[in-house]
C-alpha cells in the first residue's frame, strides 16, 4: 500500500489541525483508504484528503506512511496523481471515483 500522510499542521474548522492523505498509486486506492479510516468523502480535494488531527494516529496504524509535506508532493507528481489549483496546466485532470 502507498498511501503517505503529513503532520497535522495545517489550521482548519473547529480549531483542530488538518493533515494531507494522498497515495502515489492510484485515487481508487486513496478513496478506500479514506473510507475505511472514517474520513467523509467532502473532505478530498483535487488529489488529497484533508484528515483532521485525531484521525492521525489511526491512519499510520492502518498503515499510512508518514512523510513530509514536501515529500509528499514529490511522491505525488511522480505518480502523475498531482492536481494543481492552477487552471491552464494544458491538461485535464485524471477522473476520480468519488
Amino acid at each position: 500500500m502507498s498511501v503517505l500522510i503529513d503532520s497535522p499542521v495545517w489550521p482548519g474548522p473547529r480549531g483542530w489541525r488538518f493533515a494531507h492523505l494522498v497515495s502515489d498509486s492510484s485515487f481508487e486506492e486513496l478513496h478506500s483508504f479514506a473510507r475505511e479510516l472514517g474520513v467523509p468523502p467532502g473532505a478530498f480535494e483535487r488529489d488529497h484528503y484533508d484528515v483532521p488531527e485525531h484521525l492521525h494516529a489511526r491512519a499510520l496504524e492502518m498503515g499510512a506512511e508518514r512523510v513530509s509535506g514536501r515529500e509528499l508532493v514529490t511522491r505525488l507528481r511522480g505518480a502523475g496523481l498531482r492536481r494543481p489549483k492552477h487552471a491552464g496546466s494544458g491538461q485535464a485532470p485524471p477522473r476520480t471515483h468519488g
